[in-house]
């Protein structure tokens, strides 16, 4: 398919004193006369300025990409492989739901070529968008999103970028199988919200929990297919490119990690950064934020270890035996990454176990004897 139909080629005159040697910029290919291979790279980059999600009358005529690129493309390349392009700006459609369906079909036609999309700009209702991209996979999907609130509204009157989780919620079919919120606030979020959370098993980390523990929130981003990052989650000192402005939240170091776990793991293939708004940004420091996030994304790309062989070799297994249901528990470690896993058996035996994701702390709270909540949620979700 001609992907090119769906972009404006970017501006030349911005990458003129950008591609100096060993600099990003040097080795990304970007639309600007002919579109890029996208077909041959590991990562697209796409720009949007879809902004009628927020509940603006008409799309943005500022395209939050453009000060990203500045900043991403000047930053030093990492060690390894560079094989990346930019699909240059997303062209909106006629409607906000139009813009949802382009995105889908991007989003379905990179993954399905094995090339991850990077989406820059935008309202956050446009990680409904993404995750539709994963609609003809015809299994179940994880996904994971940033936010300092939830986005999970029911009123009709409030902007769509507070109730797209509801969308993706009823959307049929439905093909969700967890979600995890990372970063949320309380003050910020209706109770009731939570109160379904729990309801439907799905893990919620408070902004507090990840400063404690960001090493924790590193297997709920590697269950993960897609990644949705609102910038409203990190802490206006660290970016000040949205609004309301928020004092409390991710600092720029933590957002950078999470963006590395998601680029390591084996099972991201999509990433969306929202909500920036270059106007309220005028130090470009949320710009930077942005692109720093970005570079540890690919950078964490190119160091995967493909883990995802539990039957080989590279993998030590450990069994942990109870006196009550489950009578056992599986561990897998991982012989190169040192990371964990654990096999969680179902309910019903008509259906598979499923190994997914942990952590160290996972493993010592079953061999006190405790039954580690992340095992009760997927078992709650399996059914």
């Amino acid at each position: 398919m001609n992907l090119s139909i769906f972009f404006e080629p970017l501006n030349e005159d911005i990458f003129a004193l950008l591609d100096k040697p060993r600099t990003l910029g040097a080795y990304i290919g970007r639309f600007t006369g002919k579109f890029p291979d996208w077909r041959a790279a590991d990562i697209a980059l796409i720009g949007v300025n879809e902004t009628r999600g927020r509940g603006e009358e008409t799309v943005s005529e500022v395209f939050p990409a453009r000060a990203v690129r500045k900043k991403l493309y000047s930053l030093h390349k990492g060690t390894g492989r560079c094989n990346i392009v930019d699909l240059g700006n997303l062209r909106s459609g006629i409607t906000l739901d139009d813009t949802y369906l382009r995105l889908k079909e991007i989003v379905e036609i990179l993954i399905s070529h094995n090339t991850i999309p990077v989406i820059i700009g935008g309202s956050h209702d446009l990680e409904y968008g993404q995750y539709m991209g994963y609609e003809h996979l015809e299994r179940a999907v994880n996904m994971v999103t940033v936010d300092s609130s939830v986005d999970m509204s029911e009123d009709n009157d409030v902007p769509a970028n507070k109730k797209q989780l509801h969308q993706i919620l009823m959307h049929e079919p439905n093909y969700l199988f967890s979600l995890g919120q990372i970063g949320y606030q309380s003050y910020l979020v209706d109770p009731e919200v939570m109160a379904t959370f729990e309801k439907l098993h799905f893990e919620a980390y408070r902004v507090g929990e990840v400063h404690r523990s960001l090493q924790e929130m590193e297997p709920v981003v590697r269950q993960a297919d897609l990644l949705s990052f609102d910038i409203s989650a990190i802490r206006h000192q660290d970016a000040p490119g949205y609004s309301p402005a928020n004092p409390f939240g991710l600092t720029g170091e933590e957002a950078c990690q999470l963006c590395w776990y998601a680029g390591l793991s084996d099972q991201m293939s999509s990433l969306g950064i929202y909500e920036y708004d270059p106007q309220q940004d005028e130090q470009e420091l949320t710009a930077m934020t942005i692109a720093t996030m970005v570079w540890y994304f690919i950078e964490g790309f190119y160091h995967r270890k493909n883990e995802t062989e539990f039957s080989s070799g590279k993998f030590t297994k450990y069994a942990v035996a109870f006196n009550d249901a489950p009578d056992r528990m599986t561990f897998f470690k991982s012989k190169v990454s040192e990371k964990w896993w654990m096999e969680v058996e179902p309910l019903s035996d008509e259906k598979s176990p499923r190994i997914v994701p942990c952590s160290y702390e996972d493993y010592l709270q079953a061999i006190k004897g405790e039954v580690p909540n992340r095992w009760i949620l997927t078992q709650a979700r399996i059914g």
